[in-house]
């Protein structure tokens, strides 16, 4: 045998041995390694789902609480019903769960409120866009004046606000507040107690209040006397005025009507 064609097997022997180096340990290696790296990012992606989505907001909310008022007139003593407004400290944390709506008051909670709750959350959901089946989402709700229960429908709009701007990651603005109820399609409607709920806003130092547009008509009672035959007669009359311009005008708050969802963060973020 020449020696070129030594040189020739050689070289055809040693091509030989690095093809199979190159199908029996690199290209596994680097199979495995490409799967690896596939599992990894399906482990990612799953546990970015799991982990849900988290975050925090919080706004005082007006309120109205019904006080007994006494008054003496000897030899009797009359027992008047008051309604008064005050602020509740209401907040929301969405955090990696179940798919839960939980509330926590200090006040008693009645049911109303947590059906309220519910609502609010699903009405954000569709306003985001977003599911929240894999967070718990917890109201907490804290009053400053001790006021002995919570309950009614009239901070569903506020608790869906705040749901919201969790959501769509917004800032709310702290000198605003607001009023409301919420349905499933995320519809602000009327509430009681506009006035108390109000005044409770500005004294809080509140500079916008929110307010639905069904209650755009404000109904107040005024005084009124007639002299029939040497007699004094007394009456309440209703009057029905401009709720936005009443309030602006005797209270000193600025007030915007919301019909929905959009029209709140509109004026809310």
């Amino acid at each position: 045998m020449t020696l070129r064609n030594k040189i020739l097997t050689v070289l055809l022997i040693l091509s030989v041995l690095g093809n199979i180096y190159l199908a029996f340990l690199v290209l596994p290696e680097q199979k495995n390694l490409q799967e690896l790296q596939r599992v990894a990012y399906l482990e990612s992606s799953l546990n970015s789902t799991q982990t849900g989505i988290l975050g925090y907001a919080e706004l005082q909310a007006p309120a109205v609480m019904q006080k007994v008022q006494y008054t003496q007139g000897y030899p009797f003593t009359r027992q008047q019903v008051v309604e008064e407004g005050s602020m509740l400290n209401i907040s929301v944390e969405v955090r990696s769960g179940e798919g839960r709506v939980l509330v926590q008051t200090k006040p008693l909670m009645g049911t109303v409120f947590q059906d309220a709750a519910n609502t609010a959350v699903y009405a954000a959901q569709n306003k985001a866009g977003m599911q929240l089946s894999n967070s718990d989402v917890i109201f907490s709700i804290d009053s400053q004046k001790g006021i002995p229960s919570v309950d009614g429908p009239s901070a569903g709009a506020l608790m869906t606000m705040l749901v919201t701007s969790v959501l769509e990651k917004k800032e709310l603005k702290k000198d605003m507040t607001m009023t409301g109820t919420i349905d499933q399609h995320g519809h602000v409607g009327a509430i009681g107690g506009v006035v108390e709920k109000a005044k409770a806003a500005k004294e809080s130092g509140k500079t916008l209040f929110l307010l639905p547009k069904e209650n755009s008509n404000l109904v107040q009672y005024v005084e009124k006397t007639r002299n029939i035959r040497g007699m004094t007669i007394i009456r309440q009359v209703p009057e029905t005025t401009d709720a936005r311009q009443y309030i602006e005008t005797n209270i000193g708050i600025n007030v915007e009507y919301v019909d929905d969802i959009d029209d709140i963060m509109k004026y809310a973020a």
